[in-house]
């Protein structure tokens, strides 16, 4: 796979979602240029929690969020249209949101496989804490009871933009992100689906730091490579 590349990792904490964005982008353009010019490229993964914010893929449908912008304005949710794959999805506070800026072609995989192995990372994170998560057909991200009609609940979701085989944008781990939030839109576009979180499913509140830490171990194993800590920021 990665042949033990380094990976700049940066955790991000708390971050305004345009801030993260602009971040992203920029790192995003460098790797674009120096891969144009035939350079060698470098690979990132950022951790962040963002303010309360939904946000709009470039195919999603407006009329998937449920609320006005008085609404928005009156209760300080933030809401942008992106760049990313995918519909509408909230990002808050308890939410782990991970953003790999990775130039695929470095991990000798298709960008089908690249999504696949970002969904394996997040179901053996889960299952740390005893649940099982799988793929569901045609609905990207990791869901519970998966298949099980009326019972589908998704704990990850993911949103990725790629060209010329760059990634940006990422996935969004529910850990004890308040779920309300989600009422507010179609998540992802689906209607018939429920959205659950880590701190649901156990009925207790988890330390997201030790959920940071299976994850970035799971990552390191699917992805074969080593993260090493960048401060850059």
């Amino acid at each position: 796979m990665g042949k033990n590349l380094l990976v700049n990792f940066l955790d991000l904490g708390l971050t305004d979602y345009a801030e993260a964005l602009a971040y992203q982008k920029k790192v995003f353009d460098k790797i674009l240029e120096a891969k144009q010019k035939g350079l060698t490229t470098s690979n990132y993964l950022i951790f962040c929690e963002h303010p309360h914010v939904f946000t709009l893929g470039n195919s999603g449908n407006r009329q998937n969020l449920l609320v006005d912008d008085q609404w928005l304005k009156e209760n300080g949710v933030a809401f942008y249209q992106t760049d990313r794959g995918g519909d509408i999805t909230y990002h808050g506070p308890g939410q782990l949101v991970g953003y790999p800026i990775f130039d695929v072609d470095n991990f000798n995989i298709s960008v089908k496989e690249f999504i696949f192995d970002l969904e394996a990372v997040l179901i053996r994170t889960i299952k740390h804490f005893g649940l099982h998560g799988a793929r569901l057909e045609h609905a990207t991200g990791v869901w519970l009871d998966a298949g099980v009609k009326g019972k589908e609940r998704k704990i990850a979701a993911i949103g990725m933009r790629v060209h010329n085989k760059v990634s940006m944008h990422g996935f969004a781990l529910n850990v004890n992100t308040n779920l309300d939030y989600f009422r507010h839109i179609h998540p992802c576009g689906f209607k018939d689906k429920g959205t659950t979180s880590l701190q649901k499913e156990l009925n207790r509140k988890v330390d997201i730091e030790e959920v940071k830490r299976y994850f970035r171990e799971e990552f390191e194993i699917i992805f074969g490579v080593k993260l090493e800590e960048n401060n850059e920021h």
